[in-house]
């Protein structure tokens, strides 16, 4: 085959597809039906996903049967609306696993976020109701946020042989400790910190000068020069520019309106995080205990304020969510 006819067919494939050829595809969603067209490897939900999706009427018979099946449960109160949440994230994410070939991300409660022993109690109930349900904990992976009490937790838990996906990730520090608790795999967000920096200097950012596309790079770069096995996932994506940016990463998970967009076109898409490629960058080691960690996400005044403002963001969801819920009962 000549080489021009090589290169036609390479061009044949979209972005969408390119990029699956060196970054396993996550789906940012808990809509099923894109699931399908996509064809994503993993996919993440959070309650605000799942929320949106019980507003539709397609999805609206998963809550009506878990309702019927856990009213039964002896439970009243705040207990029951907990435990129905509880089995709808995992009704969710069990419908999903007969979609995906990988895994789901299923969220912890975000209001535990900084507590250990509420986080750890959480996750091993979630993996209890998937086990129940006949689903290997190989196949979930539970988010937690990135903070000290939320990465203490997720060192237990993965000692325990259950995976964690470290969420609202914000700066090198995170995951540093991260690498350290041995998770199998962490959410450093683009857009959230873009967000962050397009406001903070009235400008706007493109490219490989996009300060969430830099935090990314700079923590993929430390996990490959340290050897790293925890996977990185890029998450939280304002435009198909920022994914493009990270074509090469671990993960990148994607909603459905820009894995369409990406779908749409077939420009060609270049690898730029490669693993060797990184080996060879200058990088001091960061060593961490709890008062450098604390004294480090401080500094980082758009870390600082995204994590904090990230957790408040997901709580209300659940509130949201069980509010919802208490008002089918």
């Amino acid at each position: 085959m000549s080489t021009a006819v090589a290169e036609e067919k390479k061009t044949k494939l979209n972005q969408l597809e390119q990029i699956k050829k060196s970054t396993k595809v996550v789906a940012d969603t808990a809509d099923f039906e894109s699931m399908k067209e996509f064809k994503p490897q993993d996919a993440t939900t959070n309650p605000s996903l799942v929320y949106a999706a019980t507003q539709k009427d397609q999805y609206s018979h998963l809550l009506d049967e878990v309702l019927k099946d856990r009213k039964k449960s002896g439970l009243s109160g705040h207990e029951q609306i907990e435990d129905i949440c509880d089995h709808l994230l995992v009704q969710f994410g069990t419908d999903i696993l007969e979609i995906v070939p990988g895994r789901v991300s299923t969220e912890t409660d975000a209001r535990l976020s900084y507590d250990v022993e509420g986080s750890i109690k959480k996750a091993r109930r979630l993996v209890k109701l998937y086990e129940d349900r006949k689903i290997p904990r190989e196949r979930v992976l539970i988010k937690i946020a990135s903070t000290w009490e939320g990465l203490n937790a997720a060192e237990q838990l993965q000692k325990e042989g259950i995976f964690c996906n470290l969420t609202l990730m914000f700066s090198l520090p995170q995951a540093v400790r991260a690498a350290e608790a041995k998770v199998q795999l962490i959410s450093p967000f683009v857009g959230r910190i873009y967000d962050w920096y397009k406001k903070e200097n009235k400008r706007d950012y493109t490219g490989a000068e996009d300060p969430g596309v830099q935090s990314v790079v700079e923590i993929y770069t430390y996990y490959k020069k340290f050897d790293i096995p925890t996977e990185v996932m890029g998450a939280s994506f304002r435009n198909t520019g920022q994914i493009l940016e990270l074509a090469g990463c671990d993960c990148l998970t994607i909603s459905p309106e820009l894995m369409e967009e990406l779908s749409k076109s077939t420009e060609p898409v270049e690898r730029k995080l490669v693993p060797e490629k990184a080996k060879q960058a200058k990088v001091e080691k960061l060593e961490l205990d709890e008062k450098k960690f604390r004294w480090l996400l401080n500094e980082n005044a758009m870390a600082y304020e995204k994590t904090g403002e990230g957790i408040r963001k997901f709580a209300a969801d659940v509130v949201k969510l069980e509010k919802f819920v208490a008002s089918k009962l």
